[in-house]
């Protein structure tokens, strides 16, 4: 009897387990999901009269979904081009873990548009984009360098990087800590933008920036 009660108990546990984590349950929609990723990290360039392929409705979605799987598994796209963690940048768009699996699933799921159309969001608006100011960097770097001087660091800003190349750029303090500042991996240099710190970082004089090859050039965001 005991050993006929333990068997239900388990099988009740593990029933409710599995429940707990059956997507099949609650599918992710386009209409109430994926609409608002799609919002937030790729409607600034992929929309009408964007610079790349329109990705603001369903039926835009729907013909790309291979290509898009593959370019979020290989993190082309949102072309952030730095690796998550490495460094925290306050205009970070690339998407998180839990973002590229949400994606995924729903795509490998049938890529469910859903029968709510009121749990779809109204699409973004884009107001026009003020001129480009170029950012002028306090100091360009290439090689090891030591800073002769303080610097407040607000960001990086890549200059010449070759293609595919992966830079792991770090700053060793005198005091003997190490800052870890940008881990650029697949950057497309043909459409540079700067990387903003969160927060300001303030290196002494004396500090070295490890990382950046001879033949790449960096530029130090900061006074």
């Amino acid at each position: 009897m005991l050993k006929a009660l333990l068997v239900i108990v388990l099988c009740c546990g593990l029933g409710g387990i599995v429940a707990a984590h059956n997507i099949g349950a609650t599918p992710v929609t386009w209409n109430r999901e994926i609409s608002r990723l799609v919002y937030d990290k790729c409607a600034s360039c992929h929309r009408p009269g964007g610079t790349a392929f329109s990705m603001i409705n369903y039926v835009d979605v729907q013909p790309r979904l291979v290509e898009i799987k593959d370019a979020v598994l290989t993190r082309r796209m949102p072309p952030w081009g730095a690796i998550k963690g490495f460094g925290e940048f306050k205009d970070d768009q690339a998407l998180t873990q839990e973002q590229i699996e949400l994606l995924v699933d729903w795509i490998q799921n049938d890529a469910r548009r859903g029968n709510n159309r009121r749990a779809l969001p109204n699409p973004p608006s884009f107001p026009a984009v003020p001129p480009v100011v170029r950012a002028v960097p306090a100091k360009a770097v290439s090689g090891v360098t030591t800073l002769d001087r303080p610097l407040v660091l607000d960001g990086l800003l890549p200059e010449k990087i070759a293609s595919n190349q992966s830079i792991r750029i770090t700053a060793a303090l005198p005091d003997g800590r190490v800052e870890p500042l940008i881990w650029l991996h697949q950057y497309d240099g043909r459409n540079p933008h700067p990387f903003l710190f969160r927060k300001a970082l303030r290196l002494p004089a004396g500090t070295v920036i490890h990382g950046v090859p001879q033949d790449a050039v960096v530029g130090l965001l900061g006074h």
